[in-house]
């Protein structure tokens, strides 16, 4: 019984491990692109790794853009910044 017990712990201590590796693998490869994209730079919604993909055909509402760029600096992977800009851009279209 000890047996299964240590062996159901290394599971789930090894799939927490591994989420949270891709979680800051996602986090630095954002950061990485967003300073690669210059000091003043900002990037672009539709090039975010976690922005979801728009179907064909239909372009996203000014809310679900909003909302988007809501999420993204939630999650950290946009700046105060860049989020004030973005949302300037897409309100001024």
């Amino acid at each position: 019984m000890s047996l299964l017990r240590t062996a159901a712990r290394a599971s789930v201590a090894t799939r927490v491990i591994g989420s949270t590796h891709r979680r800051q693998q996602q986090r630095w490869a954002a950061q990485d692109a967003t300073a690669g994209a210059g000091a003043g730079a900002v990037t672009p919604v539709s090039e975010t790794p976690t922005a979801a993909p728009t179907p064909l055909g239909s372009a996203p509402s000014v809310l679900d853009q909003l909302a988007q760029l809501g999420e993204l600096r939630a999650a950290g992977v946009l700046t105060d910044a860049e989020f004030e800009a973005q949302k300037a851009r897409i309100l001024s279209a």
